[in-house]
């Protein structure tokens, strides 16, 4: 038996808890909804007030599920300006980035100036970028490069190394970025090693991660 998976695994759970509070919230709005449709004809004021309660809490759960998805693709920023979401903040040399809902560390960066949004994965050797996101960044697969073979959900594919010439986020600034190209990744980015063994130093203290570069770089606006 694999202790140390079970352990991973439950420790997956646990952190992922917070999106399994969205669905009991999003079952009991629906029921109240349902308690509302069965009392309004003898009590109608108390049924429409819990069918509004119902709807309320169903349109906030929605509103909470889009945020979340917007982390996921860059491509929301302009609709979903950053609302309710833990961002990274900049306090002296540090740039801190709180857990976000679903578990993980997200980073919103600028690739070669245009914004994208990265997963932070210390698992990873190297960042990474989904198709989708290298072909919106304008960034090309080496020519002479060599396919690296990864492994995906959905087994091994070949993936093309490209460079970023410039990852900026918070106050750090890394130039000629190795990144992999990754088709099965779907629209997630990760930020792996290669970038966080750049920095100072980098850790976890609580729910948030905490960056330190060498060389802390002046913030843009809105960092």
């Amino acid at each position: 038996m694999d202790f140390a998976s079970i352990w991973d695994q439950l420790e997956h759970n646990i952190r992922a808890l917070p999106q399994s509070q969205l669905m009991l919230a999003a079952l009991v709005a629906m029921a109240l909804g349902l308690l509302g449709s069965l009392v309004i004809r003898r009590v109608p004021a108390l049924g429409r007030t819990l069918r509004s309660v119902s709807t309320l809490g169903l349109m906030g759960v929605l509103l909470l599920v889009v945020l979340q998805l917007s982390r996921l693709d860059s491509r929301f920023d302009m609709a979903v300006p950053q609302l309710g979401l833990p961002e990274q903040v900049v306090e002296g040399r540090e740039t801190r980035v709180p857990l976000a809902p679903d578990g993980h560390y997200w980073i919103r960066a600028t690739v070669n100036g245009i914004p994208a949004s990265f997963l932070v994965d210390t698992g990873a050797t190297v960042t990474a970028v989904s198709a989708e996101t290298a072909d919106r960044l304008g960034l090309e697969p080496r020519g002479a490069g060599i396919p690296v073979r990864m492994q995906t959900a959905n087994g091994a594919v070949a993936a093309q190394l490209t460079t970023i010439d410039e990852l900026r986020f918070g106050n750090v600034a890394a130039r000629g970025i190795d990144a992999i190209i990754a088709p099965g990744l779907g629209p997630t980015n990760v930020i792996g090693m290669n970038v966080l063994s750049r920095l100072a130093s980098w850790r976890v203290e609580g729910q948030t991660m905490i960056l330190v570069p060498h060389h802390p770089q002046p913030t843009a606006s809105g960092d």
